[in-house]
């Protein structure tokens, strides 16, 4: 038999093997976490479908994984890709010429400035607009390939968790070092946080993109879809969000003469398409976790450097579970701290369908039941008496 300190000297020598090999691995496979992210993600939103066919239905496992692997593909990732190739590719097909631009913009801003007395912009400053719009197109065209890339990581990736569900989900709960409840929690918040951000965020997006396009429809906006498409997309950028999409459109058009469609267009975004958003949240808020704004705001902000397009959905996640790590640890480990253990401010207890987390629901009811039962006792005691009396 090993003595404890030759145990303990092995198991920190075996943490830092795992360590070093765990950092050396995602060195090589950083490019496609955002593949075995998006399957993660989508596991926990499929894993019902699966058990179901499995479970109810009787379907084998590998069977079973197909036809989840291919609902996802079909319904989710392919039009997803569409979407995605159709922006590019009009995109691509936009030739900018800049004198025009430029001339143009002049011409619009002089009359301004002849009105109010004093210069607003020169020409030096208006020439970084069209070398904006071809960065993004670069950014656009290098992100392609890593975009398919992922979505092949993400089809292998989530047929093999869902063909070894157990097994998966029998791992993550051995090494989470929480309390059995605290795991309960954990599943919970996981999945309350990923329909906020992998429902909440693109649902969102389409509903702005549709009355966006009526909008542009009424307004004759030439290629009303593909403005559309974009708003849909701005949606997830931090402050801006549609106006980044409606406002040059609107001006584009009082430069051009047309007053009317062109103040038109400002009227609508800022009302309709602007206060479309609040009244979705608000909607949306009943049925989906309530995730607060700066988490969405900053998640963005970092996940878009980390993940590319993923990280519109993966960078709001990630932050969304270092604050639950950082409340779980201050609720279980920091006396006198009043931190609950919560990110969603819309809780759902007992909302996670997960067999091996059962033990704390079970752990709380009994606890409920015992603290009841007393005082059940007693006032059954004390009728019986005034019965007798």
């Amino acid at each position: 038999m090993l003595g404890d300190s030759v145990r303990k000297k092995y198991k920190y020598i075996l943490v830092g093997l795992i360590i070093l090999l765990g950092l050396l691995i995602f060195r090589y496979t950083r490019p496609y976490m955002s593949g075995f992210l998006g399957a993660a993600t989508l596991y926990l939103i499929v894993i019902g479908q699966h058990r179901h066919l499995t479970l109810k239905l009787n379907f084998k496992r590998g069977l079973s994984a197909i036809l989840i692997v291919l609902e996802v593909l079909f319904f989710i990732l392919l039009p997803l890709t569409g979407l995605t190739f159709l922006v590019i590719d009009t995109f691509s097909g936009i030739s900018i010429d800049p004198e025009v631009i430029l001339a143009n913009l002049n011409d619009f801003i002089h009359s301004i400035e002849e009105k109010i007395g004093f210069n607003l912009f020169t020409p030096e400053n208006l020439s970084v607009l069209p070398r904006a719009g071809t960065n993004i197109l670069q950014i656009l065209g290098n992100s392609i390939y890593s975009f398919i890339i992922n979505i092949v990581v993400i089809l292998f990736v989530l047929y093999y968790m869902l063909f070894s569900n157990e097994e998966f989900e029998r791992a993550i709960r051995e090494i989470l070092p929480f309390k059995e409840e605290n795991k309960q929690i954990l599943a919970e918040e996981t999945k309350l946080i990923i329909q906020a951000n992998a429902i909440g965020i693109p649902l969102m997006a389409i509903i702005q993109g549709f009355f966006a396009y009526l909008g542009y429809l009424f307004f004759g906006i030439d290629g009303a879809l593909l403005y559309a498409i974009l708003t849909a997309f701005s949606t997830i950028i931090p402050l801006v969000g549609t106006m980044i999409v409606w406002v040059p459109l609107g001006i584009g058009l009082l430069i051009g003469g047309d007053l009317v469609n062109g103040i038109g267009i400002l009227i609508y975004g800022m009302f309709i398409i602007g206060g479309v958003d609040n009244v979705a949240r608000l909607l949306l808020q009943k049925k989906l976790a309530d995730i607060h704004p700066l988490i969405t705001v900053f998640g963005v902000l970092i996940g878009i450097p980390l993940f590319g397009f993923w990280g519109v959905i993966f960078g709001p996640l990630l932050l969304s579970l270092f604050i639950l790590f950082f409340n779980m640890y201050r609720h279980e480990y920091v006396p006198g701290s009043k931190a609950e253990p919560r990110v969603t401010t819309r809780l759902k207890a007992g909302s996670v369908n997960m067999n091996h987390y059962n033990k704390a629901k079970l752990k709380y009811k009994n606890l409920n039941s015992k603290l009841s039962y007393p005082a059940k006792s007693k006032k059954k005691d004390e009728s019986d008496k005034l019965q007798k009396d």
